[in-house]
């Protein structure tokens, strides 16, 4: 059982706008705000470029242990921000495999290997790959596949319903459990916004919560618990031990005040699931 009344909570954030959902593991959905309203989900863009690179790997147009990126360096690599890019631009700042670097480079760089080996542009890979099966239909990738998707809750919840429980099947099971699980375990790295963490623990495109402190997530939520938050004030996790998914959307850059109130809200959306303590 979720404790649905948590969502008033975000009546009293510092934002203007916001729309927030939550999926159980009964299937039940449970939103507040406007669901339709169209928002920047920033870095949250990540999760369905993940989701199309993969569909890219299970179509065999390219392989998790092809060479991308710097020397050394492969696919696997770019998708678990361990490739040694940095975030934005200009050469490697570490070995492949050595660091946790978050790297919006990086999925440039794998958007242009999507775009060589699928033969269209990576945005629209995304969107014949992912948007369109699951039925995305009012969220855009319009730029860069790091950071551009546009949309609204409905549609993010959606995609957070189908890595909770799938339904359409965009992706086997194996790919889906190789996104969520930690890719070169034991990286310390810089988590944006919340510091150095070791580990900085991160599977294919998700970030993983593991035992990180601070973090964006709540203290309730499970180590496996894996998603995205994104500098617009957007993010999405799902907790596979709770059978739980949240999404939210904001029209605030994540800050401080967003540090403090969302693991507060985990928290107590969890609170009442009799196996989370």
């Amino acid at each position: 059982m979720v404790d649905v009344s948590a969502l008033a909570l975000v009546d009293d954030w510092p934002v203007d706008n916001v729309a927030v959902g939550v999926i159980g593991a009964d299937g039940e959905e449970h939103t507040r705000g406007d669901t339709g309203r169209e928002y920047r989900w920033a870095s949250v863009t990540k999760l369905l470029a993940a989701n199309a690179v993969l569909v890219a790997v299970q179509e065999e147009a390219l392989g998790l242990d092809d060479p991308a990126g710097p020397p050394g360096s492969t696919v696997r690599h770019l998708l678990a921000h361990a490739s040694g890019l940095p975030m934005l631009a200009g050469a490697p700042i570490a070995p492949p495999g050595r660091r946790r670097i978050y790297s919006n480079v990086g999925f440039d760089r794998l958007g242009e290997l999507v775009t060589e080996r699928a033969g269209i542009p990576a945005a629209d890979y995304v969107q014949e790959a992912v948007l369109e099966p699951l039925g995305l239909s009012g969220t855009k990738v319009t730029g860069s596949i790091a950071s551009s998707a546009r949309g609204p809750l409905l549609d993010l919840l959606t995609f957070a319903s189908e890595w909770l429980q799938p339904k359409v099947g965009v992706l086997g099971p194996a790919l889906m459990a190789a996104a969520t699980s930690v890719a070169f375990p034991d990286l310390p790295g810089v988590l944006p916004g919340f510091g150095r963490q070791r580990p900085n623990d991160w599977g294919l495109g998700f970030e993983i919560r593991g035992h990180k402190s601070p973090h964006w997530t709540g203290a309730r939520n499970a180590p496996e618990t894996y998603g995205h938050f994104g500098r617009s004030g957007t993010f999405m996790w799902i907790d596979p031990v709770a059978g739980v998914a949240c999404a939210c959307l904001t029209d605030r850059e994540f800050g401080p005040w967003a540090a403090e109130l969302w693991p507060v809200f985990a928290d107590a959306l969890l609170g009442a699931i009799p196996c989370v303590p």
